[in-house]
């Protein structure tokens, strides 16, 4: 797998979020070599707490794909994952993780707990940390820093 490449669509992903006043996070799901699912975060747009690019990109998976168990996908980000999508990744069974910056203050995967790792769970992912992590901290960091500049 090109994982550079597919960051890459995941970081066009973010983009787009970005654009859109989104907290600039993108995902993208491969099965094989394709991509089967892409999502940008829409928490803002959609009013949906939710709404991470990680969860909306396992929403389309499943449904594209006629099945929630996304066993053999791997799931590019661009920041490591929250509780809740790191939560929803073991759910989904999905085999392997590759993200981008890391989030030490929210992080469930390597920064502060690791869930999708943990042997107590029937399922564990596979990471590969670090995949263009500057590009992706990059683009928070200009967000962040509009948002504060106002």
């Amino acid at each position: 797998m090109d994982h550079h490449f597919y960051m890459g669509e995941a970081l066009a992903e973010a983009r787009q979020a970005f654009d859109l006043g989104e907290v600039p996070i993108g995902a993208v799901l491969v099965m094989g070599d394709e991509i089967i699912a892409r999502a940008g975060n829409r928490r803002q747009t959609r009013v949906d707490p939710t709404a991470h690019a990680e969860i909306m990109a396992l929403r389309e998976a499943a449904r594209v794909r006629g099945d929630w168990r996304l066993k053999g996908a791997t799931l590019y980000v661009t920041l490591e994952p929250c509780p809740m999508c790191a939560g929803a990744l073991v759910q989904a069974r999905v085999s392997r993780l590759v993200y981008g910056a890391p989030d030490p203050r929210a992080g469930a995967v390597d920064s502060v707990i690791n869930l999708v790792e943990n042997p107590r769970f029937d399922h564990q992912v596979e990471v590969i940390p670090g995949i263009r992590e500057e590009e992706c901290r990059e683009i928070l960091k200009r967000f962040f820093k509009m948002r504060r500049d106002g």
